[in-house]
């Protein structure tokens, strides 16, 4: 069998995702899970051969998601070992995707993935590039995008961390509820997922990028940000912000070209995800996975991903 390109989503912190192929989806609920199921769809419908990486919080078998948008009978379960767990540390979730991207290489001869990251599926993305190349891998990350990620920590990592008040949040209640909810998962769910998802552990002088540089130097990279809530004035450790990552964090402001010296940011009027969208009483294409206009985007960087060829 030739070797294939693929794309391959991979979903963020405290998310449920099946593993779906190409071919086969779930067959109740959401087809791909509440992060992936459009953008899986649209670029499918693009053209393009798009795999969706399972994940649950604990790593357990990616089986059903009786949560928002969930999903129920997906196509295949694969062991624990393949799924990421979303709740744990960043580096754990990237040992765990290089193992379903070793996967898709054995049983689907993928040997280039195009990697598409929503939240810490950004730095679980990053984690598992990282992995590949410590094992000598054959498979070639291609591009990569990532929608709302935390490149440089979460206002919601750094206040549940001590690093940061309550009032970064400026007085605006939506955000100060956000803050609090968020401490309230970290300290009830997160497994190392909400310790890592901060400043100083991210983007600090020897840091989590720090210790990463040159991995993405022949690594074409579109970032993606949703700015939807704004404050004048208000601090770019949070705003304007998507209802979970800061714009500046998102499109890895502070992060050096030494890290990511290839780079193209785009930003959308758009909250974090359907979920942030349900609960501010908009329509789901205002979340960063569902817009229209954010698909479009990825698929000119995938097509020209694709069409690049390396030296």
């Amino acid at each position: 069998m030739s070797q294939q390109r693929a794309v391959v989503i991979v979903s963020g912190g405290a998310a449920v995702s099946p593993f779906t192929t190409p071919d086969a989806a779930c067959a109740q609920g959401q087809a791909a899970g509440s992060t992936d199921t459009y953008l899986r769809q649209g670029l499918l419908d693009a053209g393009f051969t798009v795999f969706t990486s399972p994940a649950t919080l604990g790593g357990t078998p990616a089986v059903t998601d009786e949560g928002f948008a969930g999903f129920s009978q997906p196509p295949h379960v694969l062991p624990s070992p393949l799924t990421v767990n979303s709740v744990g540390a960043i580096d754990d979730a990237g040992f765990a995707l290089a193992n379903f991207l070793e996967y898709l290489n054995e049983e689907f001869s993928i040997d280039t993935v195009d990697l598409i990251g929503h939240s810490m599926g950004g730095l679980f993305a990053r984690a598992g590039h990282s992995e590949l190349i410590k094992r000598e891998s054959p498979i070639t990350i291609g591009s990569l995008a990532t929608l709302g990620s935390p490149w440089q920590g979460s206002f919601a990592g750094d206040y549940s961390a001590g690093e940061v008040s309550i009032d970064l949040a400026d007085g605006d209640p939506v955000s100060e509820e956000i803050l609090k909810q968020a401490k309230d998962l970290f300290e009830h769910a997160s497994q190392g997922a909400g310790e890592q998802v901060t400043y100083e552990y991210l983007n600090t002088p020897g840091g989590w990028n720090q210790r990463h540089v040159g991995e993405l130097d022949d690594v074409p990279v579109l970032l993606i940000g949703g700015d939807y809530l704004q404050r004048e004035g208000g601090s770019p450790r949070m705003w304007p912000h998507d209802g979970l990552v800061a714009l500046s964090s998102a499109l890895a402001l502070e992060v050096g070209s030494e890290v990511v010296p290839n780079r193209q940011m785009h930003t959308f009027p758009d909250v974090h995800s359907i979920y942030f969208a349900d609960a501010l009483e908009l329509p789901w294409e205002r979340g960063l996975t569902w817009d229209p206009e954010v698909l479009e985007v990825l698929v000119r960087h995938l097509t020209t991903a694709q069409a690049r060829v390396r030296d």
